[in-house]
């Protein structure tokens, strides 16, 4: 493997044992020697993987050995979008994918799950275990009347139970829906109250960053506001006594545990629904977003074992909240019978080291986080080589947001010059990844190796031209699998189509921008849209304002996430008060404060401004892309139509501030 410096010169390049020695190289010789199909590098891999796609998708189902219990009638019914059928007739369940992979005998003693906590050391949870849990939460769940599409929400933390009860439920043929606890009381209930829960399994309470958190109050608020529930289900953490309505049931975690049953798994038909995850766009509620069984098992194995090169001998961790869909990715190691490690606290406390040395004792062998996590190493002074032991690392992976060059660079001088290191892009959207890494291929700053297989990834310009160099938007121009099957609650589906097609007819809008380089890779810069997306958790711009607007101090208001490649996150709030109101440190503390308990102390803004208007359209809607755009350095006069505007006046304070915030951060740089 080779280290360089130089611009334009990779910072790591695989040896041929590694390459050779990939789950990438595998499948290319299983395609030449089953298919016939010989590729001379990985770009006519991927050409003919979006081309042939019915064909590239049945060797991933093939390749993996993936079991239908019935067979497919047919790879694709037709290669539209939305509204594509894959593996119409085939019925499966993707938790009969994780425990083909429980073993027999001594085996099964293996550790399926390792974990530890700000308050937990390490400890494992074998594949025997876990599967007896499973089964046993399952049961419980039956008894409690949940049968195949009820929807079970968990409000629970990056821990053990919060998987056995999604595989529990999966299990059933139930829907999933997860909310971290960290999350404020009314933007866990703007998600579930919008899928009518029949059961919630909570935590009475967390810990992090050396404090403790009841959630006690939060439950009580939660049942409360769902009609629906009939049950609910305390895993215990704290000791918090919990009371809510009679009307719902209680159970506690350690009885659902207690069955001794064997696991039965219930087939469902391919698109059956398996989880609902949610992602906001700028207005409206947040979205909630239905995935199927089999869509998000073959995009995930594929994407785990070819693109991050996971296997039954890796300990894989990716520090996640359990409301990321990160969480959701790292239980797909599962799927590939690697162990997964859980991490449950803060990732900087007691310092900024506490993953590294958990890594090391957890014998990790790959290892992700969100971009923010690294770039925060890196400001720290963390020099992960000396303070834990990295050799049995042979991958890094980043995503939530662009990881810029410098961070690159950090991670070849302080963890290791021979590492493999991963940065990837997708989303909660549709559960994967467009780009990604690559075994075969050089690794160069600031950029991702690869668009993804079965991943038709362009670069758009405003006229759906595709560009190769240049900065465009992220489209995707054939179907995937893991592609939502539908929004909750979204009858005739037009929210769907206006959230993702409604810029490029036939072409998925992913919101990112992005430029297809030469030799292609990618590289990603930052949010198109006026989506909030802080530390890789992404929220519509609407639940903030609704926060914020409910001040009767404020009459509008409008918040710009300027999350862009190179430079440092940076998100302003500008409210419009209430004639005779000033904003005062006071009313500053106030937002900040309602910010962090409705929603999270992820979303807090970095300034609150006042302003006389928030600029709209003459339709009534906020000028957040345009206010962007403007504040990334596009030139006023290209940035909005006066003649568009219901309050043109109001832009010249807007062009101002930019021209202040621009050359403040020029100078900063």
């Amino acid at each position: 493997m080779t280290v360089a410096t130089e611009a334009g010169k990779p910072l790591w390049t695989p040896s041929a044992a590694f390459a050779e020695g990939s789950r990438l190289a595998a499948y290319m010789a299983w395609l030449r020697r089953e298919r016939g199909l010989d590729f001379k590098d990985y770009a006519s891999l991927w050409q003919w993987s979006v081309t042939d796609i019915e064909a590239f998708w049945q060797t991933i189902v093939d390749y993996f050995d993936v079991r239908f219990d019935t067979p497919a009638q047919r790879v694709l019914d037709r290669r539209t979008m939305p509204g594509a059928r894959w593996f119409e007739g085939a019925t499966l369940n993707y938790v009969q994918q994780v425990f083909r992979h429980a073993g027999t005998g001594v085996a099964r003693q293996r550790a399926a799950i390792r974990h530890a906590g700000e308050a937990q050391p390490l400890a494992d949870i074998s594949w025997d275990t876990l599967e007896a849990q499973v089964a046993s939460v399952a049961h419980a769940l039956r008894q409690m009347g949940v049968t195949r599409g009820d929807r079970v929400a968990g409000y629970l933390p990056n821990v053990p139970a919060t998987i056995v009860a999604f595989l529990a439920t999966a299990s059933v043929g139930a829907i999933w829906s997860g909310c971290a606890p960290d999350m404020g009381q009314v933007a866990v209930i703007d998600r579930f109250r919008q899928i009518e829960p029949k059961v919630l399994i909570a935590v009475d309470g967390y810990r992090y960053g050396g404090k403790t958190y009841d959630r006690a109050p939060v439950i009580a608020d939660l049942v409360a506001a769902l009609p629906s529930l009939t049950d609910l289900l305390i895993v215990p953490s704290i000791g918090s006594d919990i009371t809510v309505e009679p009307r719902v049931r209680r159970h506690a975690w350690a009885d659902a545990l207690a069955h001794d049953v064997p696991l039965q798994i219930t087939a469902v038909s391919f698109d059956h629904p398996l989880w609902i995850v949610y992602s906001s766009g700028t207005t409206g509620m947040p979205k909630p977003i239905v995935h199927g069984h089999g869509g998000v098992v073959i995009e995930q194995i594929k994407l785990m074992a070819l693109h991050n090169n996971l296997g039954p001998d890796d300990v894989f961790h990716w520090y996640s909240s359990s409301g990321w869909i990160m969480w959701n990715a790292q239980v797909a190691g599962l799927m590939l019978g690697a162990t997964i490690a859980l991490y449950d606290g803060n990732p900087a406390w007691p310092d900024a080291g506490v993953l590294w040395r958990f890594v090391d004792e957890a014998r990790v062998t790959m290892f992700g986080a969100g971009a923010a996590f690294f770039t925060n190493c890196m400001k720290a002074g963390v020099e992960p080589a000396k303070i834990a032991d990295v050799s049995r690392l042979r991958g890094l992976g980043s995503t939530g947001s662009p990881l810029p060059e410098e961070a690159y660079d950090w991670v070849y001088r302080h963890v290791r010059s021979d590492i493999w290191l991963v940065p990837m892009s997708g989303g909660t959207d549709f559960a994967g990844s467009f780009v990604a890494g690559c075994p075969l291929l050089p690794v160069y700053a600031g950029e991702m190796q690869c668009r993804c297989l079965g991943a038709k990834v362009e670069a758009f310009d405003d006229h759906g031209r595709a560009m190769i160099d240049e900065v465009g938007e992220l489209v995707c121009t054939e179907p995937m699998p893991s592609m939502p099957l539908f929004l909750w609650g979204d009858a005739d589906g037009k929210r769907y189509r206006d959230s993702y097609f409604d810029t490029y007819p036939n072409a998925w809008r992913h919101g990112d921008w992005i430029r297809i380089t030469p030799r292609g890779g990618a590289i990603i810069y930052g949010r198109s849209d006026a989506t909030i997306n802080r530390y890789g958790i992404r929220m519509g711009t609407s639940e903030l304002y609704r926060v914020v607007e409910e001040l009767p101090e404020v009459l509008d208001s409008m918040v710009v996430d300027l999350e862009y490649l190179g430079r440092e996150s940076y998100m302003p709030l500008f409210v419009v008060l209430r004639e005779g109101v000033t904003l005062d440190d006071a009313l500053r503390e106030t937002l900040r404060a309602r910010i962090r308990t409705a929603l999270s102390s992820r979303h807090v803004p970095n300034e609150i401004l006042q302003v006389h208007g928030v600029p709209r359209t003459l339709s009534g809607k906020k000028m957040e892309v345009p206010i962007k755009k403007l504040l990334l350095g596009h030139a006023p006069e290209k940035i909005a139509n006066r003649d568009a505007m219901a309050n043109p006046e109001c832009l010249d304070w807007y062009f101002a501030y930019a021209a202040d915030y621009l050359s403040r951060t020029t100078q900063a740089a």
